[in-house]
């Protein structure tokens, strides 16, 4: 069982940037893949990135290929979401995922996922 919260949200212009993070706490010596989705309102939840527990095997929706980063500091318990030129449509709530998983290959379905954070607003203004 893991914990996740996340944080970092908050309302921006277009073209500015903004770090997520995610802390993970708990059965942190497990292995886990990671996953940050968002849903804006009356949108389904789509992936936005994710990674193996290796963070070699990553994963980046076309619509922000480029502009975010995903990246994992393991010795913080933390996963972060590097985004950068925002757009209005990146608006939405944005959440971290993980999935206990010994393969190194990451999951871009949000069914596969065993843990949720509450997420974070993230609202891009034009």
């Amino acid at each position: 069982q893991v914990q996740l919260v996340e944080s970092g949200g908050g309302l921006v212009q277009a073209g500015d940037s903004l770090r997520l993070s995610c802390a993970v706490s708990g059965r942190t010596s497990n292995r886990y893949a990671m996953g940050w989705f968002r849903q804006a309102p009356g949108k389904e939840r789509e992936a936005v990135a994710a990674m193996g527990w290796s963070s070699v095997s990553l994963y980046y929706a076309d619509s922000v290929k480029g502009r975010f980063t995903v990246s994992r500091e393991n010795d913080r318990n933390t996963i972060y979401l590097q985004m950068n030129s925002l757009k209005p449509e990146d608006t939405a709530r944005y959440y971290c995922a993980a999935k206990e998983s010994l393969l190194g290959r990451y999951y871009s379905e949000s069914g596969a996922y065993e843990f949720w954070g509450q997420g974070t607003q993230v609202t891009v203004s034009s």
